[in-house]
């Protein structure tokens, strides 16, 4: 059985060896993140090339997120790198100390603003909420606390206040930089952290645009003031990651499962992608096999209908890149068994469409989630009615048969459909579809006898032309 749910995995040192990502390909990578807060343009030049190498030697198409590394609030480094902090004792932060000056009565902070966000009272969160810090005053730029939660500080660590609130925007100089060179790149995702509103969205895709890309933005939901205008971030986005590390950490984890839950089904609603990511199977970092948890974690991402489910440090610098992906393959088509992802869905039956293409997509599902349909294929220059198709849970595959490589790669990433490389060379519908189920027969897809349903327009070329469906029975001799 082949997984619905799309694998998408970080690429670092780990990584390198490009026997590496053959193997992980074969193992079910379906997209690559480079996560520009670790390394220069050059060295991810470097993975982004190699990567399209296997991959084209893999006959697969990868689709690659470029992941902006967003104003993440840090310590700075201590001179001896780490200090003990111990509960009751009075340390301080402070942007205007020196980058390599903290000791264990405080240390530098690297956002000049932080004491303009915080007042007596409030509570400090440091490496993703592992020691806590209550502010006791605000002197100037210090910012003065007692340890609540001790434990070892070390360089470089994460601030987050509790309940959110810090006003640094979403897009630095460095993220401006990055979407420069994603656009260079032809980068298919461009991720943007640390969200707070639409405004973030439109002033990345407007950068994005001037730089010439034509990438997709994923909006990553990861601090508590995006919760509060989540209908207009995912409105303004392709996409939406639910980065569970900060969020989980400023609105505290006993209400994280929820929300993780309620944002993976109002984003599908809204016909857009999601991704669940962070720690799904940290574990693996060091051992060759998951956690029960950390499997049961997976399949509750996928049983919910999660576009996908996202691997950081894992493949990264873990020991396991591989047989991590293998790993959460297995657990994809596992949940994918399980009868709440399958069966017929009254998604949007209320609902008035505004384009014909969309209102072909939604006929298309509801008729192959009532009749023994084997395969959808869809003839499309964007994607875009292999999108709203996906949106509907079905068993059925989607092939979404398109002559663009930068469609083929878009679509890795959407839950179901699978990218094949087709331009359409005849005029005769008989002759066309002898084609394709040529493909689909080579690639044991189908059998013949098989009902399929084609949708296609009447324009070749022409994005968002889909106007008609067909149920065709599949045959070599037509």
């Amino acid at each position: 059985m082949r997984k619905r749910t799309k694998i998408v995995a970080t690429l670092g040192p780990s990584t390198d060896d490009p026997e590496t990502l053959r193997q992980m390909i074969g193992a079910g990578l379906d997209v690559a993140r480079l996560n520009f807060s670790h390394g220069d343009h050059e060295q991810q030049k470097l993975r982004l090339s190699r990567l399209r190498e296997v991959a084209a030697h893999s006959n697969r198409f990868i689709g690659v997120i470029g992941d902006l590394q967003g104003p993440k609030i840090r310590i700075r480094r201590f001179k001896n790198s780490s200090v003990k902090l111990r509960v009751g004792d009075s340390f301080y932060i402070d942007s205007s100390l020196g980058a390599s000056e903290g000791d264990q009565n405080g240390v530098g902070v690297a956002y000049e603003d932080l004491h303009k966000d915080v007042d007596a009272g409030d509570v400090l969160l440091l490496n993703d909420g592992q020691m806590t810090l209550k502010v006791a005053r605000v002197d100037g730029t210090r910012i003065h606390t007692t340890v609540v939660i001790g434990g070892v500080l070390s360089d470089h660590k994460g601030i987050n206040r509790e309940g959110g609130g810090l006003s640094a925007p979403a897009l630095t100089d460095k993220d401006r930089s990055d979407i420069q060179f994603a656009a260079d790149m032809n980068m298919d995702y461009i991720a943007v952290s640390f969200v707070r509103s639409a405004d973030d969205i439109d002033e990345a895709r407007r950068l994005l645009t001037a730089a010439g890309g034509k990438g997709a933005i994923i909006a990553k939901i990861e601090r508590v003031e995006a919760l509060d205008c989540i209908d207009s971030i995912i409105d303004a986005s392709d996409a939406i990651m639910v980065a569970r590390g900060d969020l989980g950490v400023e609105m505290g984890y006993a209400e994280l499962t929820g929300m993780q839950k309620s944002i993976i089904r109002h984003t599908r609603h809204k016909n857009k992608v999601v991704i669940t990511a962070t720690q799904m199977m940290e574990s693996m970092i060091t051992n060759p096999i998951p956690t029960r948890a950390e499997v049961s974690d997976v399949a509750n991402a996928v049983m919910d209908g999660t576009d996908a489910v996202m691997l950081s440090a894992e493949t990264a610098v873990g020991s396991y890149p591989v047989e991590v992906i293998s790993a959460m393959n297995s657990v994809c088509v596992g949940a994918e068994k399980h009868a709440l992802t399958m069966g017929r869905t009254t998604h949007r039956l209320d609902d008035r469409f505004s384009a014909v293409d969309e209102a072909i997509a939604m006929a298309v599902m509801y008729t192959a989630n009532h009749l023994k349909v084997r395969a959808i294929i869809a003839l499309t220059e964007s994607g875009s009615t292999t999108l709203w198709m996906s949106r509907i849970r079905s068993d059925i595959p989607i092939y979404a048969f398109t002559p663009h490589d930068s469609t083929s790669r878009r679509v890795t990433l959407y839950r179901g459909v699978y990218p094949v490389s087709f331009t359409i060379q005849q005029t005769d519908i008989g002759l066309l579809y002898r084609d394709i189920f040529a493909i689909l027969l080579s690639k044991k897809l189908v059998e013949e006898g098989d009902l399929v349903i084609f949708t296609k327009g009447d324009l070749s070329g022409v994005s968002g032309s889909t106007n008609s469906m067909q149920i065709v029975e599949v045959s070599a001799t037509i």
